[in-house]
């Protein structure tokens, strides 16, 4: 058998190979040791930490299940078993992460996601700024939570839904566990990830320190960083408990730039910057507790705070990717770079209650809370830097554009499970979210100074209502309807050139998400979870040319311009060929195939009937799993369809961030082999070295064309004392 030593959690039980009959019975943690069959993946119980799911298209992944590449986070290997998951791939180009998104939203920086470490918020700002930056290293993560649009009523009113990363908890039963994992790779990779953990009487503890150091796929894309984190908690009794936790990343990032489609297609390897430069360091505290008054009854509370930081040193973009970046013979120098420097800071807290009660003959579990949140955001740019090629802040004159934004949140909320029997629940719920957001500052353009001076004022209230039958113990059919928001950000807020203009009607974007199942089990040999959803997301703001009617000259006008509707199927299954011929075999053999279709077209404006930006139709992965006592690997082939850059649909383009990208299929393999505490892991990603990109940029990190990256390897081993 192949041993793995984790807490499974009751959700994974329950879901995947108990008979829950009972479903008003909690399950206490167990730890097993086991085999991995169908169990990389699954879905969430009920309800699990006062947060009810039930009706909710889940999806757990288990990530020490997986044979994948944690040492660079490879999203697509990790994360891939989720149906329909979009991933942006320029973690190597500049970014600090890999974005994500389903059902043909936006996957850039994850920003139509409400992405969160261990139940709180990791990203800069919950509305305003909502990017993530920052994702803890997957070597420290024990699994990965993820919750479609219907997590908005319980989370926020993101339309992607919910991706939380759960670390790893404290060893049972150990005062002291060290654990090291050392990687290499290509392209001058290596890795380092060394944590600790234990209990001593009521305290229980667990940390890590990762540090990173890549030279990168193509010239100009050096990067190092470290990861750290720890939490405490001290169990008073049964039922109190309180606990903190710190997370940090510090990172020194090259940027290579962005390509044009020749350039792309006569190197993809190929950089037009050597003299750009990014570093975000992330710091966020966290203190917590926990009081279990009664069987029935819990009640949770987070504060975080968040204070991090995004700073950029890059040659001035004008021109886009093709305009050189050489030494004018006239000063025997470079042009000067241009400097941007972005301070974010923002407090969260949430308080959960969860009660379950009796109702006629079945109980019923009402779960609901309040947040509450305040950022504030200092961005400043268009600072002249220096001419040199090294990592420089510093800046001569005066800022191009000085701004402060704040976001104030209030968000009480409520579901009720209501048990109208054994096999069927009903889940109805509320969200109502008060938003207020500032914009103070200037902006500079040629010897006009604007001046930016808002507030806004919102409430609006979200509904919605989960289904869910059970035909037999392990499996269900589900369905929800939630609705979903998504208010004006920041870079909405602000001016940007004299020959711009923002609606002064703008609105913030709306819609909902709807989606029916049908999930589960057979025995230990099959998995699966099929459905189809419909998403409507109205009021999508973006840019328009207009002319002014006075001047007769054109204009840019940020405003609302269309509607769109993203409808499609999500369909994972497993099937376990060894385990459906001998059920009791030591041996695995595993054919999953996770599939999406999706048509994300937009209903209205000029570009009614037109594809959404970045919402590829097909996203089809397969992967073979073979596992023994020892040995696990895992082949999977990754196709992704094409998309466009844009929402006009243009194939070719000056413009930079319009254009056609084509689709893909890469190919990964990765095995590890394990005796007793230690493991060597190995793996080829990409292995035909396709050539391919997932991003087009207009500026950050490019602009243009980010490509992906090409052939690698690497080799680690992982020791456990």
């Amino acid at each position: 058998m192949r041993k793995l030593s984790l807490v499974v959690f009751f959700s994974l039980i329950a879901g995947l190979s108990s008979n829950a009959q009972d479903t008003s019975k909690y399950l206490k943690e167990v730890i097993v040791t086991g085999i991995k069959t169908v169990r990389g993946t699954g879905h969430m119980p009920e309800i699990k930490d006062g947060i009810i799911y039930a009706g909710k298209k889940s999806e757990v992944i288990v990530v020490d299940s997986l044979d994948a590449n944690k040492a660079i986070n490879n999203t697509r290997q990790i994360l891939g078993r989720i149906p329909g998951l979009n991933i942006v791939e320029t973690e190597s180009s500049g970014f600090t992460a890999n974005g994500i998104a389903t059902r043909g939203l936006n996957p850039t920086q994850s920003i139509e996601m409400n992405t969160r470490q261990n139940g709180y918020n990791i990203s800069s700002d919950i509305f305003g700024y909502n990017e993530a930056y920052y994702i803890p290293p997957m070597e420290g993560v024990q699994r990965i939570e993820m919750v479609r649009g219907a997590a908005s009523l319980q989370f926020g009113s993101q339309f992607g839904g919910l991706v939380n990363y759960v670390t790893e908890d404290a060893p049972t039963g150990k005062p002291f566990e060290f654990t090291t994992s050392q990687t290499i790779g290509s392209f001058g990779m290596f890795n380092s990830f060394n944590a600790i953990g234990g209990n001593y009487k009521k305290l229980s503890y667990y940390g890590f320190i990762q540090y990173r150091n890549m030279q990168g796929y193509r010239p100009n894309s050096q990067q190092w960083q470290l990861s750290g984190f720890g939490k405490l908690q001290y169990k008073f009794s049964e039922k109190f408990s309180v606990g903190a936790e710190y997370s940090l990343l510090r990172n020194r990032i090259q940027m290579p730039g962005g390509l044009t489609d020749s350039l792309f297609a006569a190197n993809p390897k190929t950089s037009t910057r050597a003299r750009n430069w990014l570093i975000s360091p992330w710091n966020i505290v966290v203190a917590r507790a926990d009081y279990h008054p009664s069987e029935n009854t819990t009640i949770s509370l987070k504060t975080s705070y968040l204070f991090s930081n995004r700073s950029l040193v890059w040659r001035n973009e004008d021109g886009g990717p093709e305009a050189l970046d050489e030494i004018d013979p006239a000063t025997n120098a470079y042009v000067s770079r241009e400097v941007e420097i972005e301070n974010m800071n923002n407090t969260t807290t949430e308080l959960r209650i969860a009660h379950t009660y009796n109702l006629g003959k079945h109980k019923s579990t009402l779960a609901g809370g309040i947040r509450y949140a305040y950022a504030w955001f200092k961005r400043r740019g268009g600072g002249e830097g220096t001419t040199g090629s090294d990592f420089d802040l510093s800046i001569t004159g005066d800022w191009e554009y000085n701004l402060d934004f704040t976001t104030t949140n209030l968000a009480p909320f409520a579901e009720n499970i209501f048990r109208l029997s054994n096999k069927f629940t009903i889940t109805p719920g509320f969200r109502i979210e008060y938003l207020n957001s500032t914009a103070n500052g200037y902006k500079i353009d040629g010897s006009y100074k604007q001046i930016a001076d808002q507030s806004r004022n919102r409430v609006f209230p979200l509904f919605g209502t989960g289904l869910e039958y059970k035909p037999t113990g392990n499996t269900s059919i589900y369905g929800n309807f939630s609705q979903a928001y998504r208010p004006i950000d920041y870079s909405q807020l602000e001016p940007f050139g004299t020959t711009s203009r923002i609606d002064p009607n703008l609105k913030d974007a709306y819609g909902f998400n709807s989606d029916i199942g049908y999930r589960g089990t057979i025995k230990n040999f099959l998995n699966f979870d099929i459905g189809c959803f419909y998403l409507a997301y109205n009021n999508r703001i973006g840019v328009v040319v207009k002319t002014d009617p006075v001047t007769n000259e054109d204009y840019s006008l940020r405003t609302n311009i269309a509607n769109s509707v993203h409808k499609g199927i999500e369909s994972y299954v497993e099937f376990n060929v060894i385990k459906y011929l001998n059920q009791k075999s030591t041996y695995g053999l595993s054919l999953f195939n996770s599939f999406a279709y999706i048509d994300a077209k937009y209903t209205s404006g000029e570009f009614k009937s037109n594809r959404v930006e970045a919402a590829a139709k097909t996203i089809n992965r397969v992967g073979l799993i073979f596992n023994n006592k020892h040995l696990s690997s895992t082949f999977e082939v990754n196709t992704v369809g094409d998309a466009f850059g844009d929402a006009s649909n243009v194939k070719t383009s000056s413009d930079p961030v319009a254009g056609y990208i084509p689709s893909y299929t890469v190919l990964d393999l990765s095995a590890t082999y394990k005796i007793n505490n230690f493991a060597i892991r190995a793996g080829a990603n990409n292995i035909t070295d396709k050539s391919y990109f997932t991003r087009r940029t207009d500026e950050y990190p490019g602009p243009g064309i980010i490509p992906a990256v090409g052939r690698s390897f690497y080799i680690g081993f992982t020791a456990k004392f």
